[in-house]
């Protein structure tokens, strides 16, 4: 029965649900026990699953779950670890083939989000949402999507604060709105409302500030007169691609699976020496290059066994989150061909920096933001990336590793207000049978 649900795809799972009157579920894990439970009995299997998978769990809080009202979407909330404080991640609306397809990329991106936040020095946990596309809604519709993310929103209002969402992959400003809404549970709501808007600038910004620590610790100097090429050419990328040509590089290739994209960036460009190539969805030959940097920048998994035999970039520094399909066999596997890895979860923090300080009012040209840019500050995008290339050459252990080390034991801080509030929101979220309010 396991793995019939989860090779089902998510829009199949819809409709057994609403067969079974199940419009909000859960799976919540218990560490005294080690076990993971199903609010309901027949979703058992899917905690089963989870909590027996060896490479993407890692003790996560809970899972939660609802199908929209409208356009059957199947809409989720991944919370990994909550010690630091909520978990923070932003919301995803993505195509999948199936369940297991689905639950993975929440749970990685999800502890994704729990080591950025660790790292960057943020009082937040990590958690990510995911929304499954309904292949039978059209994309950009807006009608369709304001239902969408206003019923988001009321998801967030319903977990009653364990997960603060954001923007992510396939979501925009204006959703956020739409999520803004209807919950205080969120971030990156647009600047008209009191928000700090779209952060894919400053993430560009920092990945920009990875590739220079990169090329500090190779012995070879600036990004002027590089050649870069950049998979993904969306939020991240377009402004990333501005910032490399800035810096006088030789030229950058971009590649992107949206043809309308790729043409208004090239207008955005134009004169530049910029080249794009159209690839279809499950084309990752960009990453193979002939280049001096290769920048990951749209969905994750795209290092494995497949694509990094086939690298010819000496360094690989991107936006993307979850970039290695499995950490532990291909950072190794990048450190063996002498590449220099820079961990996402270390790079691309600049977007939930961005968005930890809405709470806290804005100051032009904020310090506590632009410390994470800067050459000074300890724990800059800069300085942590040159001194976990350093450890990882003095200790033979891959980057990766060595940025997960750090972060882990982050992590397991506790918020020293608060203290593990989002457990025990959880806690009482399953106490008050939630998914029946």
């Amino acid at each position: 029965m396991s793995r019939e649900l989860l090779q089902i795809s998510p829009q199949e799972l819809v409709r057994l649900l609403r067969s079974q009157g199940i419009s909000r579920f859960h799976l919540v894990y218990d560490a005294a026990s080690g076990a993971m439970s199903a609010s309901h009995p027949q979703l058992q299997p899917l905690a089963d699953f989870v909590v027996g998978d060896k490479r993407d769990f890692t003790e996560h809080e809970g899972a939660f779950f609802q199908v929209s009202r409208m356009y059957e979407t199947l809409q989720g909330a991944f919370v990994h670890r909550t010690r630091r404080g909520a978990a923070a991640g932003g919301v995803r609306y993505w195509t999948y083939d199936t369940v297991e397809d689905y639950l993975r990329d929440g749970l990685r991106l999800a502890v994704g989000m729990t080591m950025k936040n660790a790292l960057a020095g943020l009082w937040w946990g990590g958690g990510k949402g995911v929304m499954a596309r309904n292949p039978e809604v059209e994309r950009d519709d807006p009608e369709a999507r304001a239902s969408l993310y206003r019923e988001y929103g009321e998801f967030m209002t319903r977990l009653k604060g364990c997960y603060v969402t954001a923007e992510d992959v396939g979501t925009s400003v204006e959703d956020m709105a739409q999520i803004f809404s209807k919950t205080r549970f969120t971030t990156c709501i647009p600047p008209a409302l009191g928000g700090s808007g779209n952060p894919s600038v400053p993430t560009a910004r920092g990945v920009i500030a990875g590739m220079e620590a990169a090329l500090e610790f190779r012995g070879e100097s600036t990004l002027e007169g590089k050649t870069v090429a950049v998979q993904g050419m969306g939020h991240v990328g377009e402004p990333l691609i501005g910032y490399l040509l800035d810096k006088g590089v030789a030229k950058v290739i971009g590649s992107d699976i949206d043809a309308e994209l790729i043409g208004r960036v090239k207008q955005v460009f134009a004169g530049k020496n910029l080249e794009a190539r159209l690839v279809e969805h499950d084309d990752v030959s960009i990453l193979g290059t002939e280049c001096d940097i290769v920048s990951p920048c749209a969905t994750g998994a795209t290092l494995n066994p497949r694509s990094i035999p086939t690298i010819k970039a000496r360094i690989v520094c991107g936006a993307a989150n979850n970039q290695l399909e499995d950490g532990e066999r291909d950072d190794e596997a990048l450190e063996d061909r002498r590449i220099t890895y820079v961990p996402d979860f270390l790079t691309n923090r600049m977007g939930i920096v961005t968005c930890a300080d809405e709470g806290a009012g804005y100051v032009t040209n904020d310090p506590m933001i632009e410390r994470h840019l800067t050459r000074d500050w300890e724990y800059s995008i800069y300085n942590l990336t040159l001194k976990v290339l350093e450890t990882s050459r003095s200790t033979g252990q891959p980057p990766g590793k060595v940025a997960l080390e750090m972060a882990n034991a982050l992590s397991l801080e506790i918020n020293p207000i608060y203290g593990h509030r989002g457990q025990q929101i959880i806690d009482s979220l399953v106490a008050d049978r939630w998914y029946e309010v």
